[in-house]
């Protein structure tokens, strides 16, 4: 069970699964390219105070799940994850500057959290019965 976020107006918690990849799904994600994009990707997450619950870089697409404060919107995420990535890798490796573009702008985005839809949906149900 993960334990909720808690501030001084608010308590949530927002797990959030996003998946992208190179442009025309190119292969470029392997190796060193591997391990310095989880290592940006930790970075950047904790700079947003997002925590990495799981994260699984393949060599043509990402899949990386963050537990996020309700602030951020999943577009800003994605968008500063994304492109201090691309910018980062194509500054580092020289075989990635040749393409004219590193990653799509676009990308997957599901929520999730501890409880399913339907327990939400059977919980709001009853609610009216309680009164």
């Amino acid at each position: 069970m993960q334990a909720y976020r808690r501030k001084a107006t608010s308590v949530s918690l927002i797990n959030y699964h996003f998946v992208w990849c190179p442009k025309y799904r190119r292969q470029v994600l392997g190796g060193a390219v591997k391990m310095q994009l989880e290592t940006l990707i930790g970075q950047v997450a904790t700079e947003l105070d997002c925590e990495v619950l799981a994260l699984e870089v393949m060599a043509d697409h990402v899949h990386l799940f963050l537990s996020c404060p309700p602030t951020l919107a999943p577009c800003q995420i994605v968008f500063r994850v994304k492109g201090r990535a691309s910018c980062i890798l194509r500054q580092e490796c020289p075989h990635l500057r040749r393409l004219p573009s590193l990653l799509t702008r676009s990308y997957f985005v599901g929520m999730a959290g501890n409880v399913s839809a339907d327990t939400i949906r059977h919980y709001i149900e009853i609610q009216n019965q309680r009164a």
